[in-house]
């Protein structure tokens, strides 16, 4: 089903009407990979306008033009009545590598660093807010930040182990007083494609983040392995991953760094815990929180 603005909005963005649809997926947006009526196969995404889409596909744009391996935006983000939509080259193919060990992490970390060596320098309004389950740094009445859709539940549902956890994680963040700078906040193994022992392709550059660096990695380092419903990577491959950034990027973190890589490396965890008790799903992420959690929190100080 192709909605109603579609057909003008790439008329005028495109020059060019769709042909035919490739895929919909409808998440926290709506990606829909097209074939125009000129042959080009596109990918067209549309979310709410929450003010972030500008600085996120101006970023992408960045990264695809300094030969990162991710899709190239088409367009800027444009408003389509309550919606920024952008198009992007349609880049199809490769696997999920897929695992949690130290080697993997490795892997994963290399790229990441990437990401982040080629945005450092990049100068762009801050896509505030983070994504909800890197925001942390919110300044809503709560622990969590206000989303109407999981706060109109029943809280009672989420273990207190989970919830001493984010209390003890958010301090340390909020404590840290560290710059932000720009960053992928959604590292899963599900968005990213490779061929071989290559990176073909890295996607959802929607769920940038301005975070302090070592933050975003701890975050992506307790992430990476996620395909599916997501968990917790194991400690030692959360090291592995810090280590390997650090080296990648010639860089050492300072002891608070680590301390707030650490204590990041918690809270989407705590976040997919808190939205698992919520919705009945199993606990997987509360699982590993709970087996997890005093050790992460001893090294992040908190």
């Amino acid at each position: 089903m192709i909605p109603d603005w579609l057909p003008a909005w790439c008329l005028e963005q495109l020059s060019s009407e769709p042909g035919k649809v490739l895929f919909e997926l409808h998440q926290m947006s709506t990606v829909i990979g097209l074939r125009l009526a000129d042959g080009r196969e596109v990918v067209v995404k549309a979310r709410a306008d929450d003010g972030r889409a500008t600085s996120c596909v101006a970023a992408q744009h960045r990264l695809a033009e300094s030969g990162f391996p991710c899709a190239r935006p088409l367009t800027p983000a444009v408003r389509a009545g309550s919606l920024a939509v952008h198009a992007e080259e349609f880049r199809p193919g490769g696997e999920v590598l897929r695992g949690d060990s130290p080697y993997v992490a490795v892997r994963y970390a290399e790229v990441f660093a990437r990401s982040m060596a080629l945005l450092a320098d990049f100068v762009v309004a801050p896509p505030r807010p983070s994504p909800r389950w890197s925001r942390w740094d919110h300044t809503d009445s709560g622990l969590w930040p206000a989303i109407d859709f999981l706060d109109e539940r029943d809280q009672g549902a989420v273990p207190a182990h989970v919830i001493d956890t984010a209390e003890r994680v958010r301090r340390r963040l909020l404590a840290a007083g560290m710059p932000c700078v720009l960053g992928h906040a959604d590292y899963e193994a599900q968005n990213l494609r490779w061929h071989g022992d290559e990176v073909w392709a890295v996607h959802d550059w929607d769920s940038l983040a301005w975070q302090p660096e070592a933050a975003l990695v701890g975050a992506a380092s307790a992430a990476f392995a996620n395909v599916g419903q997501p968990t917790l990577a194991p400690i030692e491959s959360s090291e592995a991953f810090m280590a390997t950034y650090q080296d990648v990027r010639e860089r050492v973190f300072t002891a608070p760094e680590l301390e707030v890589a650490w204590a990041a490396s918690l809270w989407t965890a705590a976040y997919n815990a808190r939205w698992e008790a919520l919705h009945g799903q199993a606990p997987l992420s509360g699982e590993a929180v709970r087996v997890q959690a005093g050790e992460r929190l001893r090294r992040a100080a908190a």
